[in-house]
């Protein structure tokens, strides 16, 4: 089986580039590989485990994603042969492309935290990065009236990384508003040493720290989970510079692991030594195979990893892609943009949009980016899961199109 474009993967990377190409180029042969049957809005998640957003909200089925004309292969992929354009797949056979798109997210994974696998969903224990579990965080939370409420955040690179923290405003906001919030012990435990990347937004977020009386813990990683005893153990650095365990215990627990590339990228000629799919920053377009190009999660620019920046990825990609089918040159670039609607209270959020560097880049001029608003939250609970679904995964590029290279 021979396609002009194959792409693996269809989440939003996928199927935002699969859209946006073939607004591009409407004759090219496209396949789309990807064995899931339902496609999810994952940056609902954090509200569904707020109780601030209908779980069903969240999913689609596949087939009703997938652009028409685009041929689905329900297929995972097993290994990649750039050098003879192949891909290999689960049942054995094979699939030729000219140019490949590299989409399939990356891996959240559990088994890295000691019994975090066996006790999630039970015992206390959450997190909100998976369909599933989300609306167990919310009953959790709800339950909870007194006791140690622990949110964990892993090292770097991690899909959304506000998330972990986003959960505990709106719990403690809940709580606060229910009257238990000096009942709580919160704490914030982040293997990291900063609070949020961008230092423009930390005053903000250690303003609502403070507000919710959360303690926070920097360089705290979570290595161990004993659910039925609700302990949580962390690796830390004493004062002396030794290596320390330090056991917590638990009332509620949500636990963020930390995040890889999927194995059959990691062990392919496609990835670099870190696992991620080796690629220009700029262009999308992978250093060593030049039809082969990125989107999304699994890319090895040091941008977030965020829906908002697949928005703007895509139209790159396909671009680029397109461009080099026809032996023009990969003129398209992309400004490491990142968007994290950081949700500090039930109803205001924080719009923190910025590029490589941490460039600042908000798309409402004007308006300060570190003040919260209840405009954004509207945007994040009401306006962006139509805007996901109906214009970012069928190639329209409302305040997207990309820029060509200086």
């Amino acid at each position: 089986m021979k396609y002009d474009v194959v792409i693996v993967g269809a989440g939003a990377g996928g199927i935002a580039s699969a859209a946006s190409i073939q607004k591009q180029d409407s004759s090219l042969s496209i396949a789309l590989v990807d064995p899931a049957e339902s496609h999810y809005y994952q940056p609902g998640w954090t509200l569904v485990g707020a109780g601030c957003m209908p779980q069903s909200r969240t999913q689609r089925s596949m087939a009703s994603v997938i652009p028409n004309g685009v041929v689905w292969i329900q297929l995972a992929v097993e290994s990649f042969d750039p050098e003879q354009n192949k891909i290999r797949l689960s049942d054995n056979s094979e699939l030729e492309y000219n140019a490949l798109v590299v989409s399939p997210g990356l891996t959240v994974n559990y088994d890295a935290i000691e019994g975090l696998s066996e006790t999630l969903g039970q015992n206390g224990v959450s997190c909100n990065y998976r369909y599933d579990l989300a609306p167990y965080s919310w009953e959790c939370i709800q339950g909870l009236s007194s006791g140690k409420a622990i949110f964990t955040q892993p090292g770097m690179p991690i899909k959304c990384a506000g998330a972990p923290q986003k959960i505990l405003y709106l719990a403690a906001d809940y709580w606060r508003q229910q009257g238990r919030l000096k009942q709580i012990d919160v704490q914030f435990r982040n293997a990291g040493p900063v609070l949020f990347g961008v230092s423009e937004f930390v005053p903000i977020l250690n303003h609502y720290m403070d507000r919710y009386q959360a303690t926070r813990h920097y360089g705290s990683n979570l290595v161990k989970v004993d659910g039925p005893n609700r302990t949580a153990t962390f690796k830390e650095v004493d004062e002396q510079g030794n290596e320390v365990m330090v056991e917590e215990s638990f009332d509620f627990l949500h636990a963020v692991p930390p995040q890889i590339a999927p194995e059959f990228v990691r062990q392919s000629t496609l990835s670099n030594e870190a696992g991620w799919l080796d690629v220009d920053q700029d262009t999308l377009q992978h250093v060593r195979f030049a039809n082969v190009f990125g989107c999304g999660d699994i890319i090895s620019a040091p941008n977030a990893k965020t829906a908002a920046a697949v928005r703007k990825q895509a139209p790159v990609v396909a671009r680029n892609l397109v461009n080099f089918l026809k032996s023009k040159s990969v003129q398209y670039s992309y400004d490491g943009y990142g968007s994290c609607p950081l949700t500090v209270e039930r109803g205001k959020v924080v719009l923190a949009e910025f590029g490589y560097g941490g460039k600042l880049l908000p798309s409402f001029k004007g308006l300060d980016p570190t003040k919260p608003r209840s405009l954004w939250w509207k945007l994040k609970a009401d306006w962006l899961v139509p805007l996901y679904f109906d214009l970012m995964l069928k190639g329209r590029e409302w305040m997207a199109g990309p820029n060509k290279k200086a």
